[in-house]
């Protein structure tokens, strides 16, 4: 009681021809698959390149502008600083000249003090 039918070859034939199309295309698409990942891939890679190689450039600008900013707000820092030291060195010799002319005027005859 078998009730299997016997395959003719013109059937087995037709049967192995579908499952090599089935198998072509798939491998194809496969193919297609990779090749559309690696070139997707290829893609993000360079526009990551780009990005972070632009990146990279403005802070290494940023730096460097910082860099200089110190630089200026250091000299002239140096400068205030000097400039006060000459001020009080200033400061200090027209005390002195002050004390002295005062000095030199009591001793003016005829001049009179301020104490009686």
């Amino acid at each position: 009681m078998n009730s299997v039918k016997p395959i003719d070859q013109s059937t087995e034939a037709e049967v192995e021809g579908n499952i090599r199309e089935l198998v072509r295309r798939d491998s194809a698409a496969f193919r297609q698959a990779e090749s559309d990942s690696e070139i997707s891939a290829n893609n993000l890679n360079s526009l990551l390149r780009r990005v972070s190689g632009t990146s990279t450039r403005e802070i290494d600008e940023l730096i460097g502008e910082l860099q200089a900013l110190r630089e200026k707000l250091q000299d002239d820092g140096n400068r205030v600083q000097h400039d006060i030291v000459e001020y009080a060195e200033l400061s200090r010799s027209v005390i002195q000249l002050t004390k002295i002319i005062s000095e030199s005027v009591k001793k003016l005859p005829g001049i009179p003090t301020m104490n009686g």
